[in-house]
């Protein structure tokens, strides 16, 4: 397994970790309240943080154990990584890019922020769990 796609396994997980931990402790504080009224941007914003934190020492972890298991090889992107990157970005951006039509038509329709926001992040994260996930997905079957 490449380091590259090491990498895009902890960028999966990160996400669904984070993501999850987000809608339960949201819906957790919104027992008894209406959920749109749940103070839900400091618990967005540390889902952000976390998740981004994850994703980087979790990347650097991974990295220092593949040295520990292969001190002589060090994997350096080729063109099969930066192909099977380019590959899963246009689908993630594309999802991105689709997606983004929701919150657009929340805000013209002049919903509450909380739905409004919660779709956006709905999307960020569907799109890079896409992304991640196609990339998988070449890395085993083939690019």
């Amino acid at each position: 397994m490449s380091s590259e796609e090491r990498g895009q396994w902890v960028y999966l997980v990160a996400i669904v970790l984070t993501y999850s931990a987000y809608v339960i402790v949201v819906l957790g504080q919104a027992t008894g309240t209406p959920v749109a009224e749940v103070d839900y941007i400091p618990t967005m914003l540390w889902a952000i943080g976390v998740g981004i934190a994850l994703a980087i020492v979790g990347r650097i972890v991974v990295e220092i154990a593949g040295q520990i298991r292969e001190p002589s090889g060090r994997h350096e992107a080729d063109v099969r990584d930066r192909d099977i990157g380019r590959f899963g970005e246009y689908f993630a951006g594309t999802i991105l890019g689709i997606g983004m039509v929701v919150p657009f038509v929340l805000t013209l329709a002049e919903f509450e922020y909380f739905w409004i926001a919660n779709a956006m992040y709905l999307v960020f994260v569907l799109s890079a769990l896409v992304g991640a996930t196609v990339k998988l997905i070449a890395y085993r079957r083939g690019f």
